[in-house]
């Protein structure tokens, strides 16, 4: 008896069979935002080592910030940078919901925000290729920006247009800025735990740190000060210059850039000291993630607003680190067996004190 010869495997059965393998380039460029999202939470600008964190963690973000944190933790800090003024953010998007034309034009970039949510249901051959036809050439760097376009004229994408925060200050809308001759130094959550009472430099760094979707919760639902919602001035999303002193000269040297979101929010803030003031929250995080910076800064009018010791202040420095909650829940998967026995101890002896033996309920 002769069995024909199975038929040949096709290309798909074979390459199903083997276990893909995501690129670099193809996390940072196709799931940029996840990749910037564990970069933010892991409060590291790193984003080949953030793209291997993602595939690592098959996708979990809260995993990928723990493997960053882990890895951050283990480096040697070789210099600080020294303080740069968000004045010079290069924008490749740029959006004010507050003016219609804002001093350098709207810039409104790559984003979903204008898209129908309609599910792509394109067969894989024929998405792969729109795909392909539609990739943007490697700029100089090498890096194909796909988080936004660039023009011939780098001029009209790469600008630092005006703030509006600044407009607001000349028409007296907004408070001047203090003059301070004794700035203190920010306050290091990598170093000192932040606790409610801590400076507004450790709330900022906390919520910059913090998990995104816990983060927009708290700010959505948990800040009932407000009888309707603050105005974000503007939004920004553009790279920021990273100096250091030079060891033998001491002059400013830019060393690298970082892509960072940008927001300042305006609500009128009930104050004694500056009732026809308005007042100004402030968020920034790495990477593109607008919703988190959103949150950052309502949150920050809101912990202007409350008292150091009130129960915002408390959720924002205490419940926000993702590794914190995370671990928690991934805890509990460890064995308990002697803990969950002497529970079930306590459970039997409680039923038998209120039923002792001999009497029926």
């Amino acid at each position: 008896m002769i069995t024909p010869a199975p038929a040949p495997a096709s290309a798909a059965a074979v390459h199903a069979e083997e276990p893909a393998w995501l690129e670099l380039d193809q996390l940072t460029e196709r799931l940029d935002l996840a990749v910037d999202r564990a970069m933010s939470e892991a409060g590291l600008w790193a984003p080949e080592l953030a793209a291997r964190a993602v595939r690592q963690a098959e996708g979990d973000p809260a995993e990928a910030a723990h493997l960053l944190r882990a890895h951050r933790a283990a480096q040697p800090r070789l210099a600080v940078s020294a303080p740069v003024a968000t004045s010079e953010l290069r924008v490749v998007r740029r959006i004010s919901s507050a003016f219609r034309n804002p001093p350098g034009g709207q810039i409104l970039g790559r984003t979903v925000d204008y898209a129908g949510r309609l599910l792509d249901l394109l067969p894989e051959d024929e998405g792969r290729t729109h795909v392909t036809d539609e990739s943007p050439a490697p700029a100089d760097d090498g890096h194909l920006h796909h988080d936004h376009e660039h023009s011939a004229d780098p001029s009209a994408v790469e600008r630092v247009p005006g703030n509006v925060l600044a407009i607001l200050r000349e028409m007296g809308l907004v408070a001047p800025l203090p003059e301070r001759p004794d700035d203190p130094e920010p306050y290091d959550i990598t170093r000192r735990p932040a606790r409610p009472g801590a400076p507004r430099s450790a709330w900022l760094q906390t919520m910059a740190r913090g998990d995104t979707g816990s983060l927009v919760h708290l700010w959505w639902y948990g800040c009932d000060w407000r009888p309707d919602h603050e105005i974000p001035g503007e939004l920004r999303h553009g790279a920021l210059p990273v100096r250091i002193a030079h060891p033998h000269t001491g002059e400013p040297v830019t060393v690298a850039e970082v892509r960072v979101s940008e927001v300042e929010s305006f609500y009128n803030v009930p104050s004694a000291t500056a009732q026809h003031h308005l007042g100004v929250g402030y968020g920034i995080c790495f990477g593109h993630n607008e919703r988190k910076s959103i949150a950052m800064a309502g949150l920050d009018l809101a912990l202007v607003h409350y008292d150091a010791t009130s129960e915002l202040h408390h959720d924002v420095l205490l419940t926000l680190d993702g590794l914190d909650s995370t671990g928690y829940a991934q805890h509990l998967k460890l064995p308990h067996h002697v803990e969950y026995r002497s529970v079930l101890d306590r459970a039997e002896a409680a039923g038998q004190d209120a039923n002792p033996p001999g009497e029926t309920v």
